[in-house]
């Protein structure tokens, strides 16, 4: 079988049937096109890198040991993008914590801004983390796959098995919130 570039059009369902039948190079491309999605979403929830990382990691190891559960009615992004999401709560739940952004923690910025730019930019990314965090878990995880990972309302629905309005329910009043924190950024 010849060797195939990470970058791949490939439907996820046909990478996942290459996978069962032993290409490790299909989960491969399954790994580089979800990695970045599924560490973003586990950094909100989470609050910093390394664990997010970690949740990440885990992320892709479960898939791998549950690939059997998997129901292909379902979108593999809602079903993977669940256990990352499951992954972060158990984290914080474990470790009976919910940090600020970590001070180095660096978000992606044009590296052709100037210093006070980036800086403005860093400041305005730890706010809005620093308000993400002090929320409560559920307010978080919506705001963050509606806003970050830019999922619909019917896949987060779908993502964290609860009715659709409860998703725009919740989403509401964690933009509520979310306005209240930063009131003060508004033109």
């Amino acid at each position: 079988m010849s060797p195939r570039v990470l970058e791949s059009d490939e439907p996820d369902l046909a990478l996942l049937a290459r996978f069962r039948q032993g290409d490790r190079s299909a989960f491969a491309v399954l790994v580089s096109r979800y990695q970045k999605p599924l560490f973003n979403a586990a950094f909100r929830v989470v609050g910093n890198a390394s664990d997010a990382a970690d949740v990440t990691q885990v992320v892709f190891l479960r898939t791998v040991e549950r690939l059997d559960d998997y129901d292909t009615k379902y979108k593999f992004f809602s079903w993977i993008y669940r256990i990352a999401v499951n992954e972060s709560i158990d984290l914080l739940r474990r470790t009976n914590r919910e940090e600020p952004l970590e001070e180095d923690a660096d978000f992606a910025s044009p590296e052709s801004a100037g210093p006070e730019s980036h800086y403005e930019s860093q400041q305005l990314s730890d706010r809005v983390q620093r308000a993400l965090m002090s929320m409560k878990t559920d307010h978080r995880i919506v705001l963050t796959l509606r806003h970050f990972s830019e999922l619909s309302y019917q896949e987060i629905s779908t993502i964290l098995a609860i009715d659709e309005k409860t998703v725009k329910s919740r989403l509401f009043e964690a933009r509520q919130r979310m306005a209240a924190q930063l009131g003060d950024l508004r033109p």
